[in-house]
């Protein structure tokens, strides 16, 4: 698979733009996106973006929401949330989608990607993300963008392939570690150095 790391990929590393994580849900990818961003930012890289994160309460998942790496936060998804279900379909298995929650706290963050040089950091594209035509259509010119490299994850391959999800997995500029609960302490180092030689 092109874009795929296979533990070499010095023919890949030329022409590598943006770096991906994927893996089973609850591996850690998000925490493995947040120790990346860390050693990034130390490093004096400008880093900006969003990830996603588990509410619980009473040590039960009750949804999901998405906060920004400057510390904002808004609703992704409720378990059966009623008052959104009656203004919206956007579903997932037990999840109602918050669409305008995500699509107001998320979008204005492609507005003001800085300049050449800096991370991007979307954690994740997924079946709840991709209800948004405009975050598909920001996230594609992103990636062609030369402004900046992205730090992503994405979902590994189940039921019907996710259109956009398929595209970066294609794509020659991408490089795509495969995270597990055995490689994600070994791996860190791995993922900073790869986007290191994304910003070269």
């Amino acid at each position: 698979m092109r874009g795929t790391h296979t533990g070499s990929g010095t023919a890949v590393a030329a022409m590598l733009k943006h770096v991906f994580l994927t893996g089973s849900p609850g591996v850690g990818k998000t925490t493995l996106v947040q120790k990346v961003c860390e050693s990034m930012v130390s490093g004096g890289v400008s880093v900006q973006g969003f990830y996603t994160e588990e509410l619980r309460e009473r040590g039960k998942r009750v949804g999901f929401d998405v906060v920004t790496l400057t510390g904002e936060r808004g609703a992704l998804s409720r378990v059966g949330n009623k008052a959104l279900a009656g203004r919206c379909e956007y579903r997932v298995g037990q999840y109602v989608v918050d669409l305008s929650s995500f699509e107001n706290l998320v979008l204005p963050l492609f507005q003001n990607i800085g300049v050449g040089g800096s991370v991007f950091v979307i954690d994740e594209i997924g079946k709840m993300e991709l209800f948004s035509q405009e975050f598909i259509r920001a996230v594609r010119q992103t990636l062609d963008s030369s402004t900046c490299s992205i730090l992503g994850t994405i979902p590994v391959p189940k039921g019907k392939p996710l259109g956009l999800v398929e595209e970066i997995r294609a794509r020659k500029d991408v490089k795509v570690f495969m995270v597990t609960k055995e490689n994600r302490d070994a791996v860190t180092d791995q993922i900073v150095s790869a986007l290191k030689e994304c910003l070269k």
